[in-house]
């Protein structure tokens, strides 16, 4: 069983910054991929970023490239999402997820990720 808590979320203007921190617990931490997902208001939940198990592999989503940089820390068992250049159409429910194989194909897709946090509310206003 894995624990995942998301931390980090709140209410920014348009151009500044957040960072998310996921906690991991439970598990062998280094020895999963990491997500971060998204799902704003009557949308389906999207891709965000993921990263490899020891961090030298990185996929982001096309609208947050070149803003958005995930991160993680095996040692504290945490990954992170720092924000930039936010947008009002980064407003949503930031979900932390973690994979359990260690591969690192395909993780811009939900069903590879075993476990979910509860999700940190990021609002980016106008």
């Amino acid at each position: 069983q894995v624990q995942l808590v998301e931390s980090g979320g709140g209410l920014v203007q348009a151009g500044g910054s957040l960072r998310l921190s996921c906690v991991a617990s439970g598990r062998t931490f280094s020895n999963s991929a990491m997500g971060w997902f998204r799902q704003a208001p009557v949308k389906e939940r999207e891709f965000v970023a993921a990263i490899s198990t020891n961090g030298r592999g990185t996929e982001y989503a096309d609208s947050v490239k070149g803003r958005f940089t995930i991160s993680r820390d095996n040692a504290k068992n945490t990954v992170y999402l720092q924000m930039d250049s936010l947008k009002p159409e980064d407003t949503a429910s930031y979900y932390c997820a973690a994979e359990t194989s260690g591969s690192p194909y395909n993780v811009k897709y939900e069903y590879r990720y075993d476990y979910w946090g509860q999700g940190t509310q990021v609002t980016v206003s106008s």
